[in-house]
């Protein structure tokens, strides 16, 4: 018998909603900054489609620099500002959204004192520490155990996290509660996804960072590559479109390598194959 293919169908929450879903973006760094005008681009896509779009959230408390200049995409005009209030200030000014900047890191601390305002329909996560993503997930976790939040319009649905290093990076997307699927005989559906934390914990863990600030553009470019942060963004862009347009996903993200040009899709699949992702570390690796 042939073996069938996994899939996750997307919830009605996020095809037909009644008002804008929530989206909490964090980090304004390379890939945040790249990944605000995916989103805009998206939401403005979705307007088109009579759909109500996205209400964004931009978290960040970092400052311009003339590091940042070039490889993330500020201007000089712009050194000084948070960096999360100098892009959504000009992302409104373009698209006519009203977005709102939040300059305070997405923590415990922030979380416990800003409720509403840490809470949203999907989180989009472009940190660039570790411990950063952990600290989501304990958050996001909190908040899926908060029985008030699952029968409001402020349910969390979906984790977006993206990650790299100079060449390479990863994009995983997770659901954040059970994702009531429809029946089908030519597929097998799938309700949950796993948090980038919990199926590649050991991966995560055994990364070496070097996190000390850059002192110029060219330090800056000698630890990443000038594109990795704008590939990543316009591939998981491409992957939230698959989610709203296509209503279904096969695959959830993906492993892509600059170096040689290569991008390994994740497919979606079912829970006893996931554990063995999860006990084997880099059957997944790109």
């Amino acid at each position: 018998m042939k073996k069938k293919t996994c899939i996750h169908f997307t919830p009605t929450e996020l095809i037909t909603p009644t008002n804008p879903l929530t989206v909490n973006l964090i980090g304004a760094g390379g890939t945040g900054s790249a990944m605000l005008t995916v989103l805009a681009r998206l939401n403005q896509t979705l307007h088109f489609l009579n759909h109500p779009g996205l209400h964004l959230r931009l978290w960040d408390d970092d400052v311009v620099q003339k590091p940042n200049l070039g490889r993330q995409l500020f201007a000089e005009s712009e050194l000084g500002l948070h960096k999360s209030v100098a892009l959504i200030n000009r992302v409104n000014r373009f698209f006519g959204t009203d977005w709102k900047a939040i300059t305070q890191p997405y923590n415990l601390h922030t979380a416990v004192n800003m409720p509403r305002q840490s809470i949203a329909n999907m989180t989009v996560s472009c940190v660039d520490t570790v411990p950063a993503r952990f600290e989501i997930a304990d958050i996001l976790k909190q908040q899926v155990a908060n029985k008030h939040l699952r029968t409001t319009r402020l349910r969390p649905l979906y984790w977006l996290d993206c990650g790299n290093d100079r060449y390479s990076g990863q994009v995983v997307l997770a659901t954040l509660n059970h994702i009531k699927q429809p029946p089908s005989r030519k597929y097998k559906t799938v309700a949950s996804l796993p948090m980038v934390t919990d199926e590649f914990k050991t991966l995560l863990l055994a990364q070496k960072e070097n996190n000390t600030p850059s002192c110029s553009m060219a330090e800056a470019l000698h630890r990443q590559s000038l594109f990795i942060n704008s590939s990543l963004a316009q591939l998981a862009g491409s992957l939230l479109e698959q989610l709203f347009r296509d209503k279904y996903l096969i695959y959830r993200g993906f492993f892509t390598n600059l170096k040689n040009f290569r991008t390994m899709p994740l497919k979606v699949q079912a829970p006893d194959t996931i554990r063995e992702i999860i006990t084997t570390p880099g059957k997944n690796a790109a």
